[in-house]
């Protein structure tokens, strides 16, 4: 099932989700077809239930798709979509139409108006899932005002709804383990392909007669980079695991901090490699590691990661050891 899913939504992605249109999109310009390509293929609603139209898969087959967006860079929010249709079906909850965003933080409810500064993928998604004072609230972004964050070729931005066109869900429990889980995805496919681009490059690139690639320094360098992304990798699968389509908070903490704690040093390490080329606009690595940077923070850092974690394991009263085994047994 893995390989069936991950071959054809990186045929799909690769097909609709080219550096070009990323270019064009991150412009201003409208990505309603790219994202009805993907709608069309099923894949946002890979884990609702089949009861409820959905293809009805648990929360790990979910992830090879996730990783295709990541590798390339779906300039719409495919990961948040399917975790946060999944939630409002678990919720009895009606899914609305197009794609959904999910903003954990950052949302506030000021007089008669909600508000955000920074809101996740605001400039392409349908939709926003958002948690205000532990309530679940659904914002849709045709109804926003909407103005972008200054930000160069981010996705996100600035916007605020009248309280009239906001609906509230109830409890907003999970939203942030669903936000964090789809960010750990996107990382470690985003960070494959930073990879991928890397090695092409030092193999390629010569100086003093021979590829760059066969410097010890720079292979000291990639070597430290690939363990970075595999240990993304692993991350992304550990925040993967879940009851049914949904993650477990511990598990999918521990995997958006290890995937945002990689993230400047593969990106460092990728433009080291690279030299001045890897910053120029016509090159495809800025755009990975300017969205990895992004998403580093987005749903939380690493740091607010650790420190749920940490409380978490203060809270237990067991020992690391044991707190350690049984929060990876999904236990804790």
């Amino acid at each position: 099932m893995d390989n069936l899913l991950g071959d054809a939504a990186e045929r799909l992605f690769a097909q609709t989700c080219t550096p070009e249109q990323l270019r064009r999109i991150e412009q201003g310009h409208a990505v309603a077809e790219a994202w009805a390509a993907c709608e069309a293929a099923g894949f946002a609603d890979a884990l609702v239930p089949d009861a409820q139209g959905g293809a009805g898969l648990d929360l790990p087959d979910a992830l090879p798709v996730v990783l295709a967006a990541g590798r390339h860079l779906c300039p719409y929010p495919i990961a948040h979509t399917l975790l946060a249709r999944a939630w409002l079906a678990n919720a009895g909850r009606s899914r609305p139409a197009g794609s959904i965003t999910i903003a954990a933080h950052g949302l506030a409810i000021q007089g008669k108006r909600v508000t955000g500064s920074n809101v996740p993928w605001i400039r392409v998604a349908d939709n926003v899932l958002a948690q205000i004072n532990g309530q679940a609230w659904l914002l849709p972004a045709q109804a926003g005002c909407i103005h972008p964050n200054g930000i160069h070729g981010s996705l996100d931005g600035e916007a605020s709804w009248t309280l009239a066109d906001a609906e509230c869900l109830g409890s907003g429990t999970l939203l942030d383990e669903l936000s964090a889980t789809a960010y750990a995805g996107l990382m470690a496919g985003a960070m494959d392909r930073v990879l991928a681009l890397t090695l092409d490059y030092a193999n390629t690139r010569t100086q003093f007669g021979k590829p760059i690639g066969r410097f010890q320094a720079v292979q000291q360098q990639i070597s430290v980079m690939a363990e970075q992304v595999w240990a993304v990798r692993m991350a992304a699968q550990l925040a993967f695991q879940g009851h049914g389509a949904l993650p477990q908070a511990l598990l999918a903490a521990m995997g958006k901090a290890r995937a945002s704690q990689a993230v400047p040093v593969v990106a460092d390490i990728a433009h080291a490699v690279h030299g001045a080329i890897g910053i120029t606009a016509e090159y495809d690595l800025q755009l990975h590691t300017r969205r990895l940077r992004d998403w580093r923070l987005a749903g939380g850092s690493e740091s607010y990661w650790h420190e749920r974690i940490g409380a978490h394991a203060l809270a237990s009263g067991a020992d690391a050891l044991t707190y350690l085994r049984t929060a990876l047994q999904g236990q804790a």
